[in-house]
């Protein structure tokens, strides 16, 4: 009779322990929501009639389902003229994202625009960059430098072409007289 009663007991916690595996199965769904893809040390070239328009380059991309893109480690932009040769501007920045459905590029943290020709920079913590419209701007309360040869102002709500040749501050302050050579920007 012993026996008997030690293979009910053996029958009994199988069946509990298939119960539980059974129960396991009906909890919530995982869903991953990260990257499905990672390319690093990126170039991406956009071109108009075979002539290069614009360059992107980062260490890092992540692109998600919804066909956003992100720069977790940086990205750079740079603008070329109608020759595709010669770089008007460049947009830096430490973080970047694509939004797909609107071409829209959100640069956080130290962003940077730099028009060499003109000798113009730009200094925030946040841009945007408007591909369909080819315009460049911040939030109307986001804090900007610009320094150019004749003028260093501070402001918010910076708005550009894409190229920097014409810009807007909304609340500008500052010198309109040549910034000191040697201030690197700051």
């Amino acid at each position: 009779m012993g026996k008997a009663r030690s293979g009910m007991g053996v029958v009994a916690a199988v069946l509990l322990l298939a119960s539980c595996d059974k129960k396991s199965g009906t909890g919530p769904k995982l869903v991953y929501t990260g990257p499905l893809m990672e390319t690093t040390n990126v170039l991406t070239l956009f071109s108009d009639s075979a002539r290069l328009k614009l360059k992107l380059t980062a260490p890092l991309e992540q692109q998600f389902e919804n066909g956003d893109v992100l720069y977790p480690k940086g990205m750079v932009v740079t603008f070329y003229d109608r020759d595709g040769k010669t770089v008007v501007n460049t947009l830096t920045a430490k973080y970047g994202k694509v939004e797909k459905a609107t071409s829209l590029y959100i640069m956080r943290g130290d962003v940077r625009v730099v028009n060499e020709p003109k000798q113009q920079k730009m200094f925030t913590e946040e841009l945007f960059f408007d591909k369909t419209k080819q315009k460049i701007y911040t939030k109307p309360e986001m804090q900007v430098r610009v320094i150019t040869p004749f003028e260093m102002l501070t402001g918010t709500g910076f708005t550009a072409n894409q190229d920097f040749s014409y810009y807007r501050l909304a609340h500008p302050t500052g010198s309109f007289a040549p910034p000191d050579k040697g201030n690197g920007g700051f």
